[in-house]
């Protein structure tokens, strides 16, 4: 291993132990002083260790990618919870300049235009439609769900999520619901089952449009609920209640403003939104570079000081806020361990084993992000009067507990293949 590699690696490793063994078969072992995992790696080839000393942050999910990284002693996630648990410590102790500069290098990637932005989506969300049936629950809810006990199938929680969000957005029969980022349509159809409500959805994925416009239909609901294949910025309004659900993580910091901007002028002077989005509890900084390139082009998780600032300008009243935090890890690691039992599958018949490699690194380096950094998911409720909403919070627990389940939904997955 090369003198570069040996000093990063002995900087970083705070916390556990990391064994490597370069190409040449000679191990060196990088001990913290903090007792943590460990794990032991191997390098397949001379170039490697150079290149993880100078940009970690891509090339060690590069380097699972194509075989050239393999897992020795433990597991994957023992590696990554190993890895991002030093990251964040490094991060903490990094320089006010030094963030300066990585937010700086970001600049393009978070510029998101009305034609960039759909191609952004479709590099993920046009995927095929089958992968996303082996890992996600059977509404296809593909972002945070809500975990009351530890115990919770996916099934619950993500039931559970819409429902918290429901009773956030505190619906009255007769009203105009616009779903930003409607996703498969799951959202959009919980809400109209709920209540007498109109519902708009839009989306720019041309896969997930097909298929929510298809559920309306044989849910019966497509005279009151509707999905657009467009960009939020063009629909019009006046709308009662707004949600937007896993979408924001798009919208690039450039584009708040006009985000925020929006959404006032679509709701209604009484009116509600609610954003759930992936959040960071620390300062600024970009979306590590592997994500940004391989899942996630345009990409960028916001802070709260960079979304504050819109709503004052704006006039948006920030009515209520909840972190949900560590929910998320547990969502990724649901979704995990369904992926792993359809691996050969997806492997098969579907892409192949650099495919799989690269969508497990995703989901597992994810996971150790919201355990172990700052990640975690915002839920903003944001109105434009001050008395939109109850003084106390107590009516969103009240409609919580007391509301009648929602009418059941058809699926939009296929069968999924049997494991054996």
């Amino acid at each position: 291993m090369n003198a570069l590699a040996r000093k990063y690696l002995g900087r970083l490793i705070q916390v556990g132990e990391l064994t490597v063994i370069d190409h040449t078969g000679m191990a060196t072992v990088f001990r913290g002083e903090t007792p943590g995992r460990k794990s032991t790696i191997r390098l397949h080839d001379r170039k490697l260790a150079f290149e993880m000393a100078i940009r970690p942050r891509l090339a060690v999910g590069e380097a699972y990618m194509d075989g050239r990284l393999t897992i020795e002693e433990g597991t994957l996630y023992d590696f990554l919870d190993l890895a991002v648990s030093n990251l964040a410590l490094l991060n903490h102790q990094e320089t006010r300049l030094g963030r300066m500069v990585r937010r700086s290098a970001t600049v393009l990637d978070r510029y998101n235009p009305v034609g960039r932005a759909q191609q952004n989506v479709a590099h993920h969300y046009d995927l095929s439609d089958e992968l996303f049936d082996l890992f996600l629950d059977a509404d296809r809810q593909y972002s945070c769900a809500y975990y009351r006990t530890p115990d919770d199938t996916l099934e619950a929680a993500q039931d559970q999520k819409k429902r918290h969000i429901a009773a956030k957005l505190m619906l009255r029969p007769g009203q105009r619901v616009l779903d930003i980022g409607c996703g498969w349509g799951g959202m959009a159809l919980y809400l109209a089952s709920v209540e007498d409500v109109e519902v708009t959805g839009v989306t720019l994925s041309k896969e997930q449009h097909a298929v929510a416009t298809r559920r309306a239909r044989e849910a019966g609901l497509d005279h009151r609920v509707t999905f657009k294949l467009q960009d939020y910025r063009h629909e019009e309004g006046p709308y009662d209640r707004i949600v937007s659900v896993g979408m924001f993580e798009h919208v690039g910091n450039l584009h708040y403003h006009e985000f925020f901007a929006k959404v006032h002028d679509l709701l209604t002077p009484e009116g509600i939104a609610l954003l759930h989005t992936i959040g960071c509890a620390d300062p600024p900084g970009p979306v590590a570079s592997w994500i940004r390139k391989y899942i996630f082009p345009g990409g960028y998780l916001p802070s709260l000081s960079e979304i504050l600032p819109h709503l004052e300008q704006l006039g948006l009243w920030l009515s209520d806020f909840e972190s949900l935090r560590t929910h998320y890890a547990e969502t990724l690691k649901d979704w995990n361990e369904r992926f792993q039992m359809h691996r050969e599958h997806v492997r098969d018949n579907l892409y192949d084993e650099r495919f799989c490699r690269m969508w497990e690194f995703y989901l597992q380096s994810c996971e150790a992000n919201f355990r172990k950094s700052w990640l975690t998911v915002f839920q903003l409720q944001m109105t434009r009067s001050i008395d939109a909403v109850p003084y106390t919070r107590d009516y969103m627990f009240d409609w919580e507990r007391q509301s009648p389940p929602a009418t059941p939904i058809a699926p939009p997955k296929r069968d999924v293949p049997e494991v054996h």
